[in-house]
């Protein structure tokens, strides 16, 4: 095998397929990367850990095709680590030549016939926009559980139905509920899959914030339960999650009869301020009154803040309590100018929705609702 490929070309897509390789891998053939060299001038890369592949495409001036299996990581830094130059890579016995300019690097090969068959990408399913899915999947991942004890709340929900996707995560403590649409290969599909949100999260910001659109695959029923994502020469399969989802949708309350509206980036920055006078697991508190809406946190002896700022309020005055960060990564997924907030009752969950101004209607196209926490005083 022997090739030559521009250094940045080949940075980007070994930095990109080698991304999620296992640090400690069940067998030392899963910490390489596999490089295709084909007689057209495409050069094909490739990992898998059994759970999650991926691929990419670059092209390149190839001299001898071949197939080798070296090691993800070292390379993915090597790569990034040579100059702007031209790259020779080849294969010389059970070596790896790696030449840029005055650079030379010798990579150990792993066995070729060792490395296991990557899963196909199931076919197309419909596709997205890249901008749209990367960030619907920013706005419900903060809600998924990061507990691996509890594998079901790692994963997004993905439900399908003709044109319209609905993702939902939870981590107990919050919930987020983000609709998108996008382009069914056929007309009416239906599908429910559990993906998991750290996947979910990396598929959209790797391939969907070039902006085009993203093709995605759903495999179920048939032996091996997978999502495919491809885009711009890079695709990637992951393992769906086994098992059940919460019935999560019929917590959000039917009917609010209090809301309060508040400029959100002010609303971000007091919340910042004042919290940090909140110790761990202490909550920050909002009283909403008319006019205005007081942020404070500390008691007793405690160091203490309060801030106040402008608010609408509809309904009776209301206060409630949240974990600090809980709230910030709600108001931070929002992305509008303005958040309304919606109550039934002190201690039941409290819903956030955005809006575009201040007397405007909320946009429930993205709902994150938040469990308060009880509070003394």
């Amino acid at each position: 095998m022997k090739f030559r490929v521009e250094r940045d070309v080949l940075a980007d897509a070994v930095t990109w397929t080698a991304r999620t390789l296992p640090t400690r891998p069940p067998a030392p053939v899963l910490a390489g990367v596999r490089i295709e060299a084909d007689a057209q001038g495409v050069i094909n890369l490739a990992s898998f850990d059994y759970e999650t592949s991926a691929r990419s495409e670059i092209p390149a001036e190839v001299a001898e095709p071949g197939t080798v299996l070296v090691s993800g990581r070292l390379l993915a830094e090597i790569s990034r680590a040579l100059p702007n130059k031209p790259v020779d890579v080849a294969l010389e016995g059970s070596k790896v030549i790696v030449t840029c300019g005055a650079s030379r690097f010798t990579l150990l090969t792993m066995p070729v016939d060792e490395y296991p068959a990557l899963p196909g990408l199931p076919e197309v399913s419909g596709t997205v926009s890249g901008d749209a899915f990367t960030h619907a999947v920013a706005q419900v991942t903060v809600a998924a559980s990061r507990d691996d004890t509890l594998p079901l709340l790692t994963g997004v929900r993905v439900e399908i139905e003709g044109e319209r996707i609905t993702l939902l995560s939870t981590d107990r403590y919050r919930l987020a509920l983000r609709e998108l649409t996008w382009t069914p290969a056929t007309p009416g599909f239906s599908a429910v899959a559990l993906v998991r949100a750290r996947t979910l999260n990396d598929v959209a910001k790797s391939l969907g914030s070039g902006g085009g659109l993203v093709n995605v695959g759903l495999s179920t029923g048939q032996g091996l339960d997978l999502v495919g994502f491809e885009a711009g020469g890079r695709q990637t399969t992951s393992q769906l999650v086994d098992g059940d989802y919460p019935a999560v949708r019929r917590l959000f309350p039917d009917s609010t009869p209090i809301h309060a509206v508040v400029a959100t980036a002010p609303l971000i920055e007091a919340a910042k301020r004042v919290s940090l006078v909140a110790e761990r697991n202490t909550p920050i508190r909002l009283s909403f009154s008319e006019g205005q809406v007081v942020l404070d946190a500390g008691q007793g002896d405690d160091a203490q803040a309060s801030e106040a700022l402008e608010a609408v309020l509809v309904g009776e005055d209301i206060a409630v309590a949240f974990n600090p960060q809980f709230l910030l990564d709600g108001l931070g997924a929002l992305g509008t100018d303005f958040v309304r907030l919606s109550f039934t009752h002190p201690n039941k969950p409290v819903e956030f929705t955005g809006q575009g101004s201040l007397d405007g209607q909320d946009d429930s196209a993205y709902r994150y609702l938040l469990v308060p926490i009880r509070f003394t005083g």
